[in-house]
């Protein structure tokens, strides 16, 4: 093996990807000493998408001071690479800072636009956002006033609204916003397809793990419908129906509607950052990964991503996971060259989790001997 490429997800509760690309490196080249390893440990958008850029292309992770959900001061990093930034919302408006007093009528994504500004200071025209884990659900209103948009009432007082006054708006100008931003392009992480609002959209599907009970779920409902109305209305956009529109408390629409931003599924932004497409010239073999590999890996997942490239170009693609499920067989059509599961006997998770490690180094050394002979 004279060059391979890691690539996986994380093993949701056990390991990080910066974790499994460790070890599947140690393991390659122990076996391997020779191999050129590229690893890329993968993170779509929410907690980690930083750090996957920071390990896999070395770019610089900058921290600074940001506002949280409910105005608190809150230390948030993203990473700058060249003049590309990419920004984790849920490092401003996570679950986690919101966590003993979930309010999604009045949490705030305000401190988002502060990160979104002073990457842009540092001279960044092309930033990625990425969408998940938030305790949110205002459609980036308060990211917007951040960078300038202004709000105005019936009476035509301008104010900042929260998540349970959209309905109040009753003019957009988002013009000093447009020329503070002109020639900055942005790109959305954003791997769900909701619409903004009705039985599948943001309140709805979203807003209860937000601490949303059955009357703020309508409520917010509704004012998002006013607020898709009044972006309509002076904006000329409509974005209610697309897809993606709900995604992280209407997110996905207002950076489509304020930033003219473009939705993108997160492993395809991972990849095309990365170059991807580039490092796979020459490669002898692909290692993915994540927590289990099911039916639903074929909805766009990390593995279906980096399979689906691997497949264009020829090179065979190992999914090591922790569990198979119901019809992950489905994705070998897709270029996924075999899988195996690290879990060595039947066992509950609520065991199995403390062996990840140790069950994931032995897998690939099996793997690696095998490769090692069938090569000689």
């Amino acid at each position: 093996m004279k060059k391979c490429i890691i690539i996986p997800d994380s093993f949701k509760g056990t390991l990080s990807a910066v974790q499994i690309c460790d070890k599947m490196k140690q393991a390659v080249l122990r076996f391997f000493p020779d191999c050129q390893v590229r690893a890329v440990p993968v993170a779509d958008g929410g907690e980690g998408t930083v750090d996957c850029f920071v390990y896999a292309l070395g770019a610089e992770k900058v921290t600074v001071t940001s506002t949280g959900p409910f105005g608190e001061e809150v230390e948030a990093s993203y990473a700058k690479m060249g003049d590309t930034a990419v920004i984790e919302m849920a490092s401003v408006t996570g679950l986690p800072l919101a966590e003993g007093k979930l309010n999604p009528r009045k949490a705030s994504t305000f401190g988002l636009g502060k990160l979104i500004l002073h990457a842009a200071d540092l001279g960044c025209k092309n930033i990625v956002i990425g969408l998940g884990g938030s305790c949110t659900n205002d459609a980036g209103t308060g990211m917007v006033r951040a960078l300038g948009t202004k709000f105005f009432d019936k009476n035509g007082n301008e104010f900042s609204p929260c998540a349970d006054e959209l309905v109040q708006i009753d003019h957009i100008d988002n013009s000093a916003l447009e020329h503070r931003l002109k020639g900055i392009s942005f790109t959305v992480m954003c791997d769900v397809d909701n619409p903004l609002y009705g039985k599948n959209g943001a309140a709805y599907v979203f807003a209860p793990q937000k601490g949303a009970d059955e009357q703020c779920v309508r409520d917010l409902d509704q004012n998002l419908r006013a607020l898709a109305a009044g972006i309509e209305k002076d904006l000329g956009k409509k974005v209610a129906d697309l897809p993606g529109a709900g995604a992280a408390g209407g997110m996905g629409a207002g950076c489509v509607a304020f930033l003219n931003g473009t939705l993108k599924a997160g492993i395809e932004t991972v990849l095309e950052l990365v170059g991807f497409d580039e490092m796979l010239d020459g490669a002898d073999v692909v290692f993915t990964g994540e927590g289990k590999i099911d039916s639903q890996s074929l909805r766009g997942k990390v593995i279906m991503g980096v399979a689906s490239h691997g497949k264009k170009k020829g090179v065979p693609v190992v999914a090591v996971v922790g569990a198979i499920g119901e019809g992950a067989e489905e994705i070998y059509q897709y270029g996924v060259t075999s899988i195996f599961s690290i879990n060595r006997t039947p066992e509950d998770f609520s065991v199995s989790r403390y062996k990840s490690e140790e069950n994931l180094e032995r897998t690939m050394e099996s793997i690696l001997r095998l490769y090692r002979a069938v090569k000689k």
